[in-house]
C-alpha cells in the first residue's frame, strides 16, 4: 500500500507503515471462530488481517478499538486506499 503523503493525516506521520503480505488466507479472527467475511482490511501498524464493517464480526474495527492502531488498507485486489479510523478519513493510494 502506498499511502498518498501529499495530504497525510497526523496519524500517517505518527505511524511506522508496515508492509503487508498479500494475499491473506482470510480474516485472522474469523478463521479462528469459523466466521465469514466480506472484504479484508490490513492493519498498517502490525499487519493484522481483519474483516470489514460489512462483515458480521467487523474484526478490523474491533482490532482498532482494542489496539488504537489508526490505519488500515483494503485487502481487495485492485484497490489502493487506506482508512484512518480516528479521522474517519479515506486516504488515497499513491
Amino acid at each position: 500500500m502506498n499511502v498518498d503523503l501529499s495530504d497525510p493525516c497526523e496519524h500517517v506521520a505518527a505511524t511506522t507503515i508496515r508492509d503487508v503480505k498479500r494475499p491473506a488466507a482470510g480474516c485472522e479472527d474469523c478463521l479462528k471462530i469459523g466466521g465469514q467475511w466480506v472484504h479484508l482490511r490490513y492493519c498498517l501498524t502490525c499487519g493484522h488481517v481483519g474483516c470489514c464493517d460489512s462483515s458480521p464480526n467487523r474484526h478490523a474495527t474491533k482490532h482498532h478499538h482494542a489496539t488504537k492502531h489508526p490505519i488500515v488498507t483494503s485487502g481487495e485486489r485492485g484497490e489502493d486506499w487506506a482508512y484512518c479510523y480516528p479521522d474517519d478519513r479515506v486516504l488515497s493510494g499513491g
